[in-house]
């Protein structure tokens, strides 16, 4: 059985955008999820890696006891499906067994970058089969949780495009075919959604992508610096059909738009030197969040952030500090999601990641806190603005 895109003309109309609060939380944090696959053929399984899976439990209490009540964490495809259309979910078990005894919401990523090793992502099937897996995965979900369900379909369409479909970083290392693989996932996000209302008209989405500034100091690259820039929109335009509808794009698919930002989004066209904060073509994030908004008119959510090292507390005190700037513009910042939540080996090396508030687990589930950072999070959390 394939799902056919059946718009619904009532669907904008169906949820009210001015509600009062998303999330539990307005601070939150990620586990890093990533499932892909490495040049040398081993897979990335980064919540076995960081044995999230194993003390799911101690980190959201953690988390709880923080002030955070709402996380973002992932299902492992390539775990639940490892057989055609049979899915298994005792690797979630302990994730839903944790997020029930402490009560913590969960937004669940479906695709985070890995698939099942059977699956060409270029194909027809791929689309099917995601779409099957999605509404499976949110019956299970349903069925074991309480409260709004949030889905996160599609993890970052236009990174993971350009990454694994026009560079050849990503499995399936294709090069030049980004376009076509951001095509690809697009359809895949729609039908997967439409697979998940078939199942629950109440499950709410959230589309995520890095929000970028790209610019120059060479006046003759300034429009093609200005196209460069204008791509970060290509795949939210698509899902809302405002550019090639032939995808079957329509409104109804952009619910709340998250957005990853980090230190390193923004850079000089063509060479992608960093542009650091305090530089006179630095852009303000502030500038940024309303630019989407006003395009898209959607809930945002800040859905990653974060920084290595001794610069943690001063960047996350600075995208507070511009989500107020936001906010007070009026646009419908929902949440900042710390991302990760947990430090964790590299993607290609392994290397020891320092990016979380907590550090790897010992034995007993026990995790080292980063101090700093933790006091800059209670700092936030006493503000009045943030905590909404």
């Amino acid at each position: 059985m394939s799902y056919i895109h059946q718009p619904s003309a009532d669907f904008t109309n169906s949820i009210n955008w001015n509600e009062k609060r998303l999330f539990q939380s307005f601070l939150m944090g990620g586990f890093e999820c990533s499932t892909h696959r490495r040049r040398g053929g081993k897979r990335l399984d980064l919540i076995a890696a960081t044995h999230h899976d194993q003390f799911a439990l101690a980190d959201y209490k953690r988390m709880r006891a923080s002030g955070m009540k709402t996380a973002r964490d992932g299902v492992r495809w390539h775990l639940i499906e490892r057989t055609p259309f049979r899915y298994d979910f005792s690797s979630l078990q302990n994730q839903i067994k944790a997020a029930r005894k402490t009560r913590m919401q969960i937004i669940w990523d479906l695709f985070h970058y890995g698939y099942p090793d059977d699956l060409d992502i270029f194909s027809a099937e791929f689309v099917d089969r995601f779409a099957h897996f999605s509404a499976a995965t949110v019956k299970f979900l349903l069925n074991e949780t309480d409260g709004t369900l949030f889905i996160c379909p599609v993890n970052e369409i236009s990174f993971f495009s350009w990454m694994a479909g026009q560079v050849g970083g990503f499995y399936p290392f294709a090069r030049r075919r980004g376009t076509e693989l951001k095509r690809q996932l697009v359809r895949t996000a729609i039908g997967a959604i439409d697979a998940i209302r078939a199942v629950s008209a109440n499950v709410r989405f959230i589309q995520t992508d890095p929000a970028i500034h790209v610019t120059t100091e060479n006046p003759q690259a300034v429009r093609h610096a200005r196209k460069y820039r204008l791509a970060q929109f290509e795949a939210f335009d698509m899902l809302c059909g405002k550019r090639e509808p032939e995808l079957g794009g329509n409104p109804e698919y952009l619910d709340i738009i998250g957005l990853n930002y980090y230190f390193h989004n923004q850079w000089f066209y063509p060479n992608r030197r960093k542009i650091y904060r305090g530089h006179r073509l630095y852009r303000p994030f502030h500038e940024i969040l309303s630019e989407f908004y006003e395009r898209y008119r959607r809930p945002l959510l800040i859905a990653e952030t974060g920084i290595e090292d001794e610069e943690r507390p001063r960047w996350f005190r600075y995208i507070c500090e511009q989500t107020r700037i936001a906010q007070s513009n009026g646009v419908p910042v929902e949440g900042i999601c710390l991302y990760p939540i947990v430090n964790h080996p590299g993607w290609d090396d392994e290397r020891h990641c320092q990016n979380g508030l907590w550090c790897y687990a010992n034995e007993n589930g026990e995790r080292e806190i980063y101090q700093p950072l933790a006091d800059e999070i209670a700092c936030q959390m006493r503000s009045e603005k943030v905590k909404r």
